[in-house]
């Protein structure tokens, strides 16, 4: 039996490899994934107890039609050379926040990497914040 396991994997050697890689790219997401996430209530603390900046990556229309309070709009489309307008907010808390969370997640990660000290990507973005019966404005800050 061990024989016929070992002569199997090694006729099949590229899809063990797949598999390798794609259960250490899912190990991987499970245990760093949820780190540097923030949920709508725990973002709603980080406003009121910490003074978060808000950094909204969605486009200037989207936003316009209701964004959080005092989020500040920053597209993503153009975000690698708008990271020096946000310098002022690098020693508090940012909160990152798309429509669904997937398109910050890009932008925290280059915010990290410009030395932002605490980064965080509303989970589920602006869909999770309505969600949740939380306020959205259309006032520009």
């Amino acid at each position: 039996m061990q024989a016929q396991l070992i002569e199997f994997v090694g006729n099949h050697w590229i899809l063990f490899a797949a598999l390798g890689i794609i259960l250490g790219l899912l190990t991987h997401n499970l245990l760093v994934g949820e780190k540097g996430m923030v949920d709508p209530t725990g973002a709603t603390a980080l406003i009121n107890q910490q003074d978060a900046a808000i950094v909204d990556v969605r486009p200037a229309a989207d936003f316009a039609k209701g964004h959080i309070i005092n989020a500040i709009n920053v597209p993503i489309n153009g975000f690698k050379n708008q990271t020096a307008a946000l310098s002022k907010f690098k020693e508090k808390p940012v909160i990152v926040t798309c429509r669904s969370g997937a398109q910050s997640q890009s932008a925290c990660s280059l915010l990290r990497k410009s030395g932002f000290a605490e980064v965080y990507n509303l989970k589920g973005g602006i869909l999770a914040w309505e969600s949740a019966n939380l306020p959205l404005t259309r006032k520009k800050r």
